[in-house]
């Protein structure tokens, strides 16, 4: 080692270069560790002359392991992931492919009851809550209701002393035909007693007959105006329907309170949810019943998946599901949702396919509407068993290989041969060596294999670099 140092040296100083401390700590780093790596007899050899050291004899040999130092740093550069052993019933399960849609009521079209120019108060994707404005309309029909409200309601307010008038008029007419009736009557009794004058009882005839002639128009009118009263309130309470109507439909509370119709009619949301599309330009005419904005509610979903017909027999609605992540993603292979089957009212003939529907308990972050992913139905039958993931398995020539996290230091892995089981494409089952919950490297795996490959009985390390060592620091 000292004639190695000293021939570097002198190379350097040769070139006329002066060699800084950190940079001949990292040239002479690892050939110190090289040098003190046990041989292949089992013992530690110094650094000097080849001979023994005087801190390391034979009796001080290492012992064979097959764990694997993977530090912070290392996970990081060889992008190590876990996985935990978990019990599934992999014997009975059915995996199919499908994707995320939205349910029916996630979506919900907003019209317009009025023709007009519209004004749009949102943006796409935009996320809105109940109440908030989405558009306002400047249209003619709506200040015209109000016009008509206030016209209609001010003829019922008139129609109110005008009755009054006319039933005092009205009254006092009935007064006057039972004065005229009496005097009649009294006329009529002097006549058949031999007196009176039959001109007077002409007369008052007369005069009977045309108040009676009086009161009878006079109810009539009473009768008309009354008539006309339950014919404008008639018309109120239509028009008032109306304003209602549309205040209940554009669901925006007090801003369309009164008659003031200035500030146009304004629709707003009436739940939360996300601005999918717009169907008008701003300031654009828009007919009525027109298409103006479409909300939707990302969180409304529900995941289809097509199954074979084949496997009608052995399914059926009710059975427990799980819609699992892709593979090959950034998404954790174990984040995945539970359901109940349920299968679709009507099948394919052509595709031999029949609809597998479920609607997740909880949603992930992930989910979401056109996102493909695979449905695991758990059929009748079978027991639950410890698996792993598939992918989680590496194979060094013809044996499976695993790496299992210590659970005495999570920077070591220990490096074992997988005693597997049945598989079902995704998940395999591992009859020893592991327990529930013990976590199985997932990424980064075959770097791990690639480095122990033809070694796994030596003890190593990973630098932070990514390089592989044999031998502790």
């Amino acid at each position: 080692m000292k004639n190695t140092l000293s021939t570097v040296s002198k190379m350097l100083l040769v070139g006329g270069l002066a060699l800084s401390m950190p940079l001949a700590l990292a040239l002479t780093g690892c050939e110190k560790k090289e040098t003190a790596h046990s041989t292949d007899d089992g013992h530690d050899h110094g650094s000097e002359g080849g001979g023994t050291g005087s801190g390391a004899s034979t009796d001080g040999a290492a012992a064979p392991s097959n764990r694997v130092d993977i530090p912070a740093s290392v996970r990081q550069n060889l992008g190590i992931t876990f996985a935990k052993v978990e019990s599934r019933n992999v014997a009975q399960t059915l995996r199919v492919p499908g994707r995320f849609e939205l349910l029916p009521t996630a979506r919900r079209e907003y019209r317009t009851p009025l023709a007009g120019r519209v004004d749009i108060l949102v943006s796409q994707y935009q996320k809105v809550e109940p109440g908030t404005p989405l558009y306002r309309v400047d249209a003619a029909a709506w200040r015209d209701l109000h016009e008509q409200i206030a016209a209609t309601s001010a003829r019922v307010e008139s129609m109110a002393p005008l009755l009054a008038a006319q039933a005092e008029h009205e009254r006092s007419l009935t007064e006057k035909v039972a004065l005229w009736q009496e005097r009649l009557d009294q006329l009529d009794t002097l006549r058949d007693a031999g007196g009176g004058s039959a001109t007077q009882f002409t007369e008052a005839r007369a005069t009977l007959n045309a108040s009676q002639s009086e009161l009878s128009v006079a109810r009539g009118r009473s009768a008309e105006l009354a008539a006309q009263k339950k014919q404008a309130e008639a018309e109120l309470r239509s028009l008032t329907s109306r304003h209602e109507l549309l205040v209940r439909g554009g669901n925006c509370g007090d801003r369309h309170e009164g008659i003031d119709a200035g500030s146009g009619y304004t629709v707003c949301a009436v739940a939360e949810g996300v601005v999918e599309s717009v169907g008008i330009t701003p300031g654009g005419l828009a007919e009525e019943n027109g298409h103006i904005v479409t909300l939707v509610q990302p969180d409304q979903i529900r995941f289809r998946a097509r199954g074979l017909q084949s496997d009608l027999g052995r399914l059926r609605d009710g059975l427990p599901a799980r819609i699992a992540a892709p593979q090959g993603g950034s998404l954790p292979l174990q984040d995945a949702m539970s359901g109940v089957l349920q299968i679709g009212l009507a099948a394919d003939a052509d595709e031999r396919t029949v609809d597998l529907v479920v609607v997740p308990e909880t949603l992930a972050p992930w989910a979401r509407t056109g996102v493909s992913a695979h449905l695991e139905v758990t059929l009748a039958g079978g027991t639950e068993e410890l698996a792993i993931p598939q992918s989680a398995v590496v194979r060094d020539g013809a044996r499976g290989i695993i790496f299992r996290r210590d659970p005495a230091n999570p920077d070591k892995v220990i490096r074992m041969e997988a005693d597997l089981g049945m598989s079902d494409g995704r998940w395999v089952v591992i009859a020893s060596g592991v327990k529930e919950g013990d976590e199985i490297v997932l990424g980064g795996n075959f770097q791990l294999m690639l480095a122990t490959s033809g070694s796994t009985e030596k003890a190593g390390h990973f630098h932070s670099d990514g390089t592989f060592h044999e031998g502790s620091h």
